[in-house]
């Protein structure tokens, strides 16, 4: 508005109007400076409203930014508590096979020899059916009755699925009863890949050695998320 006030005074007034002639000043330079005025305000009017525009796209390539580094973060917590998880299970793996080995070698009076579950398949029964059938035809063997089956289905359910090649992208675990690795379940019998029944006795044998009985084991996995 004083642009253009001082535009139309310099429109009205003559030059030769003006109260101090020395002191005029020309038509176009007033001109000229009252066009600069108004261009001014118009770039201060421009500025304000382009700037919010461009807090709000500061604003959400900041918030993009904190969405991706919180999920690199959460992507790297699960892989350290899959690390983690797996190496508790081998080493929980490992004592089972001491402590089976001893055993064994306390009923033969033989040295120890051998891992969890090793039991020689030429002489072990060979039950038929499904793999639920055949692992509640072992139990006996074990010393177990009929009361444990349910927690041995809960627990390879949440395992394997009761599947002979069920395999554990992360951890490299493998078979019905999930061996870390799987080829320790050669101690039971040569065709550990793909016979359920000798998957099962290795299992089984796991389970007794570590944690006494198939409860015991579900009750590990319930509060670990592992066995």
């Amino acid at each position: 508005m004083v642009a253009a006030i001082s535009l139309g005074t310099a429109l009205l007034w003559p030059a030769s109007a003006t109260p101090n002639a020395g002191a005029a000043v020309p038509r176009a330079q007033t001109i000229t400076g009252a066009a600069a005025a108004v261009a001014t305000i118009d770039g201060g009017l421009d500025a304000r409203r382009t700037r919010p525009v461009e807090l709000a796209a500061g604003a959400h390539a900041a918030r993009v930014a904190f969405v991706k580094l919180q999920a690199r973060k959460a992507a790297e917590r699960r892989a350290a508590a899959a690390r983690a998880a797996a190496a508790a299970r081998a080493a929980a793996e490992q004592l089972a096979q001491q402590r089976a080995a001893s055993a064994q070698s306390a009923q033969s009076g033989s040295p120890a020899s051998g891992s969890s579950g090793s039991v020689s398949a030429a002489t072990a029964p060979q039950p038929s059916g499904s793999p639920q059938q055949i692992a509640s035809a072992m139990l006996g063997s074990f010393g177990w009755g009929q009361d444990q089956f349910g927690c041995l289905v809960s627990l390879w359910n949440a395992e394997s699925g009761w599947s002979v090649s069920a395999s554990n992208p992360n951890s490299g675990a493998y078979g019905i009863p999930q061996a870390l690795p799987g080829s320790k379940m050669a101690s039971a019998g040569p065709d550990w890949q793909t016979n359920a029944a000798t998957q099962i006795r290795w299992g089984l044998g796991y389970i007794q050695g570590l944690y006494g009985s198939p409860c015991g084991a579900w009750g590990h996995e319930q509060s670990t998320g592992w066995y």
